[in-house]
């Protein structure tokens, strides 16, 4: 088994609706069972997935793809085991477009669901929404909560893997030092 891609399961939804390759080779590639490949073509897997291109991750080459194309019985094989997550450090603002703009409140609630351990603040700065918003979506008096859908904000761009790791860390440093105060004042006692 080679090692998987990264978002194996967006990468198989964008190998399945771009490329000619067969359901083994994808299912090979993205380490997902051949049924699940079949479950994406007949739209009953993956729902809400977004397609994540592994030739523009530098994850696969286009060639890569066609000679596969053409030799059903030939494996995919990834680019270099050394992906790059970040391109730079310095964080650049950029334009969301209107359509775009309700994965944040969307991402807001992923990251509450998956790493609860987050400040609101850390949400808010992360996604690109106000501390209050993340607040009203963390008690669920959010004005449009009942139509919110969580979704991972890396796959859709929002911010990096590198981003959302560090402020991960953060919080468990900050939890560690809260601990170590609430043993001191428990001790003083």
């Amino acid at each position: 088994m080679s090692n998987a891609p990264l978002m194996p399961m967006a990468t198989a939804v964008w190998l399945v609706e771009n490329t000619t390759l067969t359901f083994k080779q994808i299912a090979n590639f993205c380490n997902l069972h051949e049924v699940e490949i079949q479950g994406i073509a007949d739209g009953e897997v993956a729902k809400g997935i977004k397609a994540y291109n592994p030739i523009i991750s530098g994850q696969l080459s286009r060639e890569e793809i066609e000679l596969c194309s053409k030799d059903h019985n030939r494996a995919l094989k990834i680019k270099g085991t050394d992906i790059e997550i970040s391109h730079s450090e310095k964080k650049i603002k950029r334009y969301i477009p209107l359509s775009k703009r309700q994965d944040k409140p969307d991402s807001a609630l992923w990251l509450i669901k998956q790493h609860n351990i987050l400040k609101d603040s850390q949400i808010a700065k992360l996604v690109g929404i106000t501390k209050n918003s993340v607040s009203a979506i963390r008690n669920k008096s959010y004005w449009n909560y009942n139509n919110l859908n969580p979704k991972d904000p890396v796959a859709l761009n929002l911010f990096t893997q590198k981003d959302l790791v560090a402020a991960i860390e953060k919080a468990e440093r900050r939890i560690k030092r809260e601990k170590k105060e609430r043993e001191k004042q428990n001790q003083i006692k």
